[in-house]
């Protein structure tokens, strides 16, 4: 018999908590048994008068409304809004009934502005202290990548900065060129006017330059925790933020990393220095030399004892004047007089050798060398590097809206950054938490493990 269900509703009761009507397996409903934020409100307790003026949002609610749009994948606060009106799992996981006024759009961005970033990041480290109490992270072996994150800016905002005024005159077609290919140079560099935080920058060389952040993770190898986020402009290298990320990791973790895995963009000489000195293996794999000229830096060889430098043909050079990351080692101009290898060897002009070497070279060169002996462990590492880190990065740019910054100026991309960190976190302890206790079991005080 055909079935005929009536759509009015002239009047609608419900008996019980709004969480009866949501399903066991919805992402809010796992995330609310390992979310505490019990600390949140002492935390920002200063930021308001204790006597004086309206009474806030509960900065629990503020929190949870937030980290509710990330893991539902919405990013833009009056879309939140619109959604939480009719959304019973965001109404519920925020603690509103269905007669209750939400709050306004506007507050949620009044909250960022005066909390400040480093409460967001406070945020985002608790829930690696209660991944590492779950015992789902170990914090020993982490992967660490860098990826760019577009500003939200419009091509129409961006203008030349002009280095020198005195240019302005004279322009050549031949310094007009540069700026034609996309490229920047010394001279003229682009900059956004609505956001000036943000720098142009690239992630391949056959791609244009876009404004951009750059967010640098450290991932844990384990289940693929989040244990450190930082935002840089784009423009940053990688390289110079692989130490303070091992710095960050340990102060919040309080244990030394073991090992660190990272891709060829990291394969630089003071990047494998500074883990050495560290005692870390470092897991990342060593580019060739460049072949700039027919004698090679790399048929130099280098005697670390002795600080000095021989030739092919086995004549010294010796270090003289010191740059930015490394030193100018000069041989004598009467042994190249006479050095068969002298036309290919000097430049036009030049009657010695002149090499340049970085500061850790040696540690450069032994990690080529390890590079040719990785074990069938190492390389297993490395290929959980791929998944893990650039795992998350994707996860976190298709899933949760960190592709395009939803904010501008640095400190709001920071608190983006760190709520989506945290929102990952979050999750990874919410399956961890379901797989041990089953589904339907009571909200779980997850940092010791026994069910409330």
């Amino acid at each position: 018999m055909l079935g005929r269900k009536e759509r009015d509703q002239l009047e609608l009761f419900i008996t019980g908590s709004l969480r009866q009507l949501i399903p066991e397996e919805h992402v809010l409903v796992r995330v609310d048994r390992v979310l505490d934020l019990s600390w949140l409100r002492e935390e920002v307790a200063d930021c308001y008068c204790p006597e004086d003026g309206r009474p806030g949002i509960d900065p629990e609610v503020a929190v949870r409304l937030m980290l509710a749009g990330l893991l539902t994948g919405i990013v833009h606060d009056r879309k939140l809004m619109r959604e939480a009106q009719v959304n019973i799992a965001t109404r519920w996981f925020a603690g509103y009934a269905l007669h209750e006024k939400l709050p306004d759009h506007s507050s949620l961005t009044r909250i960022r502005q005066r909390w400040g970033e480093e409460r967001f990041r406070k945020i985002f480290k608790r829930t690696v202290e209660d991944c590492l109490k779950a015992k789902i992270a170990t914090a020993e072996i982490v992967h660490i990548d860098a990826s760019l994150i577009r500003a939200n800016v419009s091509w129409d905002s961006l203008v030349e900065h002009h280095m020198q005024d005195v240019l302005s005159e004279n322009r050549t077609d031949q310094e007009i060129e540069p700026e034609r290919s996309g490229r920047q140079t010394g001279k003229y560099k682009k900059v956004s006017t609505t956001d000036p935080d943000a720098t142009m920058a690239t992630n391949g060389r056959n791609r244009r330059l876009e404004p951009a952040y750059k967010q640098h993770t450290a991932v844990d190898d384990k289940f693929g925790v989040v244990l450190g986020v930082e935002v840089t402009t784009g423009q940053t290298n990688e390289g110079e933020m692989i130490e303070p990320q091992v710095d960050d990791v340990e102060a919040t973790t309080g244990i030394d990393i073991t090992v660190v895995t990272a891709d060829a963009g990291y394969a630089y000489a003071k990047v494998y220095g500074a883990l050495e000195r560290r005692d870390i293996a470092a897991l990342i794999p060593a580019k060739a030399e460049p072949i700039r000229s027919r004698v090679p830096l790399r048929r130099f060889r280098y005697d670390a004892k002795h600080d000095i430098l021989k030739c092919p043909t086995g004549h010294i050079l010796r270090p003289a004047r010191p740059i930015k990351h490394g030193r100018f080692f000069y041989s004598k101009a009467r042994d190249c007089t006479r050095c068969p290898l002298r036309t290919e060897c000097l430049s036009k002009g030049r009657v010695n050798k002149a090499v340049v070497v970085g500061d850790d070279y040696p540690a450069l060169l032994r990690a080529r060398r390890r590079r040719e002996r990785w074990s069938e462990e190492d390389r297993r590492l490395y290929q959980r590097h791929r998944w893990r880190s650039e795992g998350f990065h994707g996860e976190a740019k298709i899933w949760h809206g960190l592709a395009r910054a939803v904010r501008r100026g640095l400190a709001n991309m920071k608190i983006q950054a760190y709520l989506t960190a945290a929102a990952i976190n979050l999750k990874r302890l919410s399956v961890a938490i379901f797989a041990i206790f089953g589904r339907g079991i009571p909200k779980i005080e997850y940092a010791s493990g026994v069910a409330r």
